[in-house]
């Protein structure tokens, strides 16, 4: 049996935004339920990211340490951002995100999954690209501020990825769904079974 997601909408009586951001809001609906009911849905109304798994011909993977306040941790992530350009392809802003925190360009891009990161509070949807035939960015460097600016990276092995992953060491949801499904990838079919960088991608149309 083949499982797939499948588009649906429940009718949305009243609606409200009380918080809009600098780049994320939280919208209020009130959603009729099967049996008639009415139920209050508070969540976070998210522009979209992408994140990028970049790996080398040594099969090792780029990682920044970057400080998450709102868990108070030192996570290890994939280089990733907001798709808060509109209109802008996944593509482009993949690779504006790896050049900015990493100074790395690639030359073959696929897409190695999509992700809805807290579907019960939150509507943001994530692309991870798969990025190979890596090297240093020409020019000089994007200047980081804020978290940012303490930005450490590292080349990982992707055993050591997955090694951490399953410990629940490594805890940032991309960097967990990236790695994973990466493995999974090269256990199976291999990398030619990726879809192509511009497949399409319902959750943020472009």
């Amino acid at each position: 049996m083949r499982l797939t997601d499948t588009v649906e909408e429940w009718r949305v009586t009243a609606t409200s935004t009380p918080f809009t951001g600098a780049k994320t809001g939280v919208r209020s609906d009130r959603v009729e339920m099967p049996d008639g009911s009415l139920a209050q849905r508070d969540y976070q109304v998210h522009p979209g990211s992408v994140a990028v798994l970049a790996l080398d011909d040594q099969d090792r993977v780029l990682v920044l340490n970057q400080y998450r306040h709102p868990v108070r941790r030192r996570l290890w992530e994939l280089p990733a951002g907001l798709l808060d350009v509109v209109g802008e392809n996944p593509l482009y802003a993949a690779q504006r995100e790896l050049y900015e925190e990493a100074h790395v360009k690639a030359d073959d891009w696929r897409v190695l999954t999509d992700v809805y990161t807290t579907p019960g509070g939150s509507d943001e949807a994530v692309r991870v690209f798969l990025a190979r035939g890596v090297a240093s960015a020409e020019g000089e460097r994007y200047q980081r501020t804020e978290e940012e600016a303490e930005l450490r990276s590292e080349w990982a092995p992707l055993p050591e990825l997955v090694r951490g992953v399953l410990a629940g060491e490594l805890q940032n949801s991309c960097l967990v769904v990236g790695t994973l499904a990466l493995s999974t990838a090269l256990a199976s079919g291999g990398l030619g079974t990726l879809r192509p960088a511009d497949a399409p991608w319902p959750a943020r149309p472009f």
